[in-house]
C-alpha cells in the first residue's frame, strides 16, 4: 500500500461543516491526500452566516504547527482564515524559515456576507510579510481589491482581475489567482453573459483565464476554502501550479454539480467532494 502524500491546512473551523477547514479535509481527502491541519479560530456559523469568531491564542497556533511539523512529511500547505494580526506574522515567520512548502494562501479577510474578518493591520501583515513567500495566493474579487488597495467597486470584469492580479503579484508571490466566482459581470468565452464565470491566473509575465460553465446553484458554501486546499492537496501530489490550479477547478466544478440540488440548511449549502450524489 503506498502512503499517501501529506498536505497541512491552518485555517479556521466552521460548526456548519461547508468552508473553513472542514472543507480542506474533505478536499484533500477526496483527491487522495492526507490532510493535516492548524486550527486559528473556532466559529459558530451555519449556511446562512457567521455569528461568532473566537481566535485560537497565537502561542497554540504555534504549537499546533510544531506538533505536526516535526512529525509528518508536509509537502504543502494551505493557509485559510488566520483570524488576528498575531497568526498573520508567525505563519510568515514560519514560511520565511522555509517550514511551509508550496504555500497557498486563501485570504479570507471578508465573510461572504461583506463582514470584515480581520483589521487593517492583518492586512498590512498579509501584504508585507505572508504574500512574498507565498507560491500562490487566491483572492475572490473583494479580497483581491483590498490587498491592492483599490476600490472594490466596479471590478467586475475579466479585464480588472487581470490589472488586480498584476497588483498583487507586485507584492510578491510567484503565482495569484484572482477568482472570479459567481459575481456579475465576470464571464468570458462564447457564452451568454453570466453563463460563464471566470478565475485569472498570473505568473508575473502572463495572464491565463479559466472560464468554466456557471453552476446554477445555491449550494457555494466553502467554493474558495475547496478550490484553495484542493490547489495544495494536488501541489502535494506532485503537479506543478498550472496543473495544480486546473485540477482544483475541475474537482470543485464537479463538486458544486454533484450538490447543485441538495437541501442542507436554509442558505447557502455545502458542496459534494466525495461524489455522494452521482
Amino acid at each position: 500500500m503506498t502512503t499517501p502524500p501529506v498536505a497541512l491546512t491552518v485555517a479556521g473551523s466552521d460548526s456548519g461543516a461547508g468552508a473553513g477547514l472542514q472543507a480542506d479535509l474533505k478536499a484533500m481527502s477526496a483527491l487522495g491526500v492526507f490532510c493535516a491541519t492548524v486550527v486559528t479560530a473556532v466559529t459558530a456559523q451555519n449556511s446562512t452566516g457567521v455569528r461568532a469568531v473566537h481566535p485560537v491564542p497565537t502561542e497554540v497556533v504555534g504549537a499546533q504547527l510544531d506538533a505536526v511539523l516535526e512529525d509528518l512529511p508536509v509537502a504543502a500547505v494551505k493557509t485559510g482564515m488566520l483570524a488576528a494580526t498575531p497568526v498573520v506574522r508567525l505563519v510568515a515567520a514560519r514560511a520565511a524559515a522555509g517550514d511551509l512548502p508550496s504555500l497557498v494562501v486563501d485570504p479570507v479577510l471578508v465573510a461572504s456576507t461583506g463582514r470584515p474578518l480581520v483589521d487593517d493591520d492583518a492586512v498590512a501583515a498579509y501584504r508585507d510579510l505572508l504574500l512574498p513567500k507565498a507560491l500562490v495566493v487566491t483572492p475572490n474579487l473583494y479580497e483581491a481589491a483590498i490587498l491592492a488597495g483599490v476600490d472594490a467597486g466596479g471590478r467586475g470584469d475579466v479585464d480588472a482581475m487581470v490589472d488586480l492580479a498584476r497588483r498583487i503579484h507586485g507584492l510578491g508571490p510567484a503565482w495569484v489567482l484572482v477568482k472570479g466566482g459567481h459575481l456579475p459581470g465576470v464571464h468570458e468565452g462564447t457564452g451568454a453573459a453570466g453563463s460563464r464565470v471566470a478565475d485569472v491566473l498570473y505568473d508575473g509575465s502572463t495572464a491565463t483565464v479559466l472560464d468554466q460553465p456557471l453552476v446554477t446553484t445555491r449550494n457555494n458554501h466553502g467554493t474558495g476554502c475547496s478550490l484553495a486546499s484542493a490547489t495544495a492537496a494536488l501541489l502535494a501530489t506532485g503537479l506543478d501550479v498550472p496543473g495544480a490550479v486546473e485540477g482544483a477547478k475541475a474537482f470543485v466544478h464537479r463538486a458544486l454539480i454533484g450538490a447543485a440540488g441538495w437541501e442542507l440548511g436554509r442558505g447557502h449549502g455545502p458542496l459534494d467532494p466525495f461524489g455522494w450524489q452521482v
